[in-house]
């Protein structure tokens, strides 16, 4: 298939870009505390640019550091020394043909306390004594550790307003004086990008952060000329635009990001917020006011799923939204619609449904890309499977002081080792045995480094765990991170060997330099959980592979983490009456919220009930008997059949054989320990690098 539309290049505003995409803004932590650039951020956005994205939007980018910071590690111009640092980001970028555009930003009521009130101290200490930014890195777990636990450090307002619900900051209502002096922090970081020789600029106006605060009628309650009707929650927007035209002249490149429908409707809040139409208003306006491009979004951090969508929704989905907004406006419109393959992007860009295709995940997940489709071989593209570990890593890693990362892309934040691996295998063979996402992972990696890999797998086609979680409901993307590892192993001339189970012998007999075990787990009968074995007692996959198929029965499934809650989805098409029961204080304890909150949308409306705080002691013909930790009452809960969704424990056969056998012998996934996809591919890809 011939890509022309999306291969071809485009104006926005004076910039021309080389084609259709545009990597968008996506915080990873990549960044020095004092908003630099670090060596590892240019070389993570160097490597997309290498792979051929035409418009490169980093994440966000403060224009102040007392009171608009989100992260520790964000990029900022909020003050003339970021001038030089972000010119040398520039020039890498410009060196392989694409184009940067800084997202200014200003987090508002969704900002971090920890941040706002460290950052000024930190940032002169580490101007003065640079030595010092990975100790003050290291005190990141204690300051966000603290603000968890609500204890507000926040300097930046009077003690006696209100905690933001997004972060332990206190919110108040700014001062026509704060409001001015932001708006110049707006248009001065914008004249300090075109210091830099940045390409753009883009305003954040949506995702519930300060600008789209003051143009939505949910958080704009001002009654002065900053607030009240349409035109006074636009003004502070325009004032922003009208300051960066009359500082950078009409030709610079000025970007929006706009919510263009707050979403609210679509969680049964109808008439919170402002919906599409009122979006399409604004957006008319701001090409009224000069702006060269929209880049569609839509919700906030209290609709999170509707702008950072989980693997359930259709790739897609919001589509309509953009085309809306390129029926009102004639400048380019830019939308991330869930798009993963060049098919789709080149789709929508012939059917008129914007004229950019913006993705963040999807460059994260393979930075190459465009390279691929524009060499003919984009049935190589590794796509993004949606399963959120870049937003969760990121958010977790941040306590740790560490970046986010690709649950399928483990180069993430390593391009230089991960993108150049030592060229050490000379053709010695090395044999993996299991095709499950561990496996695929190791033996590419294994390859990349110039092996001679040959893969057995018992079954007659690979996946693994994969399989079972995508045979779920709304789940089947997930086996693209499957059909994409096998067409890498076949360009890169791995021997797959599929319904072939390997044996000491087999593998021995062809003298391996390494033996990768990835031959997975089985789910758990806990032995002190009394009738585990019983004819009514079964596990996930015989439910989720609908091997056996329960009706209009009283089910207790034990265990909420993601495997049970979807277990219970699949028990609730079929008329069972179901009880999900969990013996932590919590449904789905440590799972990231959004695959919660995203399961929730189907188990609630079914009627599903939750019992936290129930250990399962037994299991008898009619029922589940269970403690309540708290009031360690026994509790007998009426069930026909009970589904155990306790974990899986590692399965290993041939270590013990092949142990002194062979010199350099491993196991990873879930032959190590039970996991996820991201920690099965970085567990291999981590053991395989460690091979020498």
């Amino acid at each position: 298939m011939a890509y022309d539309m999306l291969l071809s290049p485009m104006k926005i505003g004076t910039m021309t870009v080389r084609n259709r995409t545009v990597m968008t803004a996506a915080e990873m932590s990549l960044g020095r505390t004092d908003g630099c650039p670090t060596e590892k951020l240019m070389d993570y956005y160097e490597e997309r640019a290498k792979g051929g994205v035409g418009l490169i939007i980093p994440g966000i980018c403060r224009v102040n550091d007392m009171g608009a910071a989100s992260t520790f590690t964000q990029l900022s111009m909020s003050r003339d020394e970021n001038i030089e640092p972000m010119r040398v980001f520039a020039e890498r970028i410009h060196a392989h043909g694409a184009k940067l555009c800084l997202q200014l930003h200003h987090p508002g009521r969704q900002g971090y306390a920890s941040s706002i009130n460290t950052l000024p101290v930190i940032i002169p200490i580490v101007k003065r004594f640079p030595r010092v930014l990975d100790a003050l890195f290291r005190c990141t777990p204690l300051l966000l550790g603290l603000e968890e636990k609500k204890i507000c450090m926040s300097v930046q307002s009077p003690s006696n307003c209100e905690l933001s619900a997004h972060g332990a900051t206190r919110i108040h209502a700014m001062s026509r004086r704060e409001i001015k002096h932001l708006i110049r922090d707006f248009v001065d970081a914008a004249e300090r990008c075109q210091k830099a020789g940045v390409d753009a600029v883009e305003l954040h106006g949506g995702h519930g952060y300060l600008i789209q605060q003051f143009l939505s009628p949910n958080t704009n309650l001002r009654t002065d000329e900053y607030g009240g009707d349409f035109e006074g929650r636009l003004r502070f927007l325009r004032e922003i635009i009208e300051g960066i035209r009359a500082r950078c002249g009409r030709d610079y490149p000025l970007i929006v990001r706009l919510t263009v429908d707050e979403m609210y409707a679509a969680v049964g809040k109808s008439g919170k917020g402002y919906d599409l139409e009122t979006g399409k208003k604004i957006a008319k306006r701001l090409e009224e006011l000069g702006v060269d491009a929209i880049n569609v979004t839509c919700a906030c951090y209290d609709v999170y799923n509707r702008w950072l969508e989980p693997t359930s929704y259709e790739p897609g989905w919001r589509a309509y939204l953009a085309k809306e907004i390129k029926s009102v406006v004639t400048i380019p419109v830019i939308a991330v619609n869930f798009i993963r393959s060049p098919e789709q992007a080149e789709r929508q860009l012939e059917e008129g449904y914007q004229d950019f295709i913006g993705s963040a995940r999807s460059f994260i997940c393979d930075p190459h890309w465009v390279e691929k489709v524009e060499s003919g071989h984009a049935e190589q593209i590794r796509r993004c499977i949606g399963c959120l570990h870049c937003i969760s890593s990121f958010m977790t890693n941040a306590k740790v002081g560490k970046s986010g990362e690709c649950a399928l892309n483990p180069g993430v934040g390593q391009e230089r080792a991960y993108e150049n691996p030592p060229q050490d295998g000379n053709g010695r063979l090395v044999a993996v045995v299991g095709g499950g996402i561990a496996g695929l992972a190791a033996a590419e990696t294994m390859a990349r480094r110039g092996f001679r890999v040959e893969l057995f797998e018992r079954s007659d086609e690979p996946g693994g765990q994969v399989k079972t979680a995508a045979a779920c409901n709304l789940k089947g993307k997930l086996l693209w991170c499957v059909e994409d590892r096998l067409a890498s192993l076949r360009a890169l001339g791995v021997a797959l060997h599929f319904g072939v189970e390997a044996t000491a012998d087999s593998v021995l007999a062809l003298q391996p330099w390494a033996v990768i075990l990835a031959t997975g787990g089985e789910p758990v009968r806990p032995r002190s959980i009394r009738g585990a074995d019983a004819a009514n007692v079964y596990t996930p996959p015989e439910i989720i592979h609908r091997r056996t198929v329960l009706r209009d029965q009283n089910v207790v499934v034990a265990g909420s983490g993601m495997t049970g809650l979807e277990t219970a989805e699949i028990l609730n098409e079929t008329g069972n009456r179901v009880t999900v029961i969990e013996m932590a204080d919590e449904i789905a304890p440590g799972t990231w919220f959004q695959l919660v909150d995203d399961e929730m949308e189907r188990l609630v409306p079914a009627g599903t009930q939750f019992r936290p705080g129930m250990q399962l002691l037994a299991i008898e013909p009619d029922c589940a008997v269970a403690i309540d930790k708290k009031t360690h009452a026994l509790v007998r809960l009426p069930a026909d059949s009970v589904v155990l969704s306790l974990g899986v424990r590692p399965v290993h056969p041939l270590l013990d054989e092949l142990k002194g056998k062979i010199e350099n012998l491993v196991c990873v996934g879930d032959a190590v320990s039970s996991g996820t996809i991201a920690d099965a591919v970085h567990s291999a890809y981590d053991a395989c690098m460690k091979l020498r």
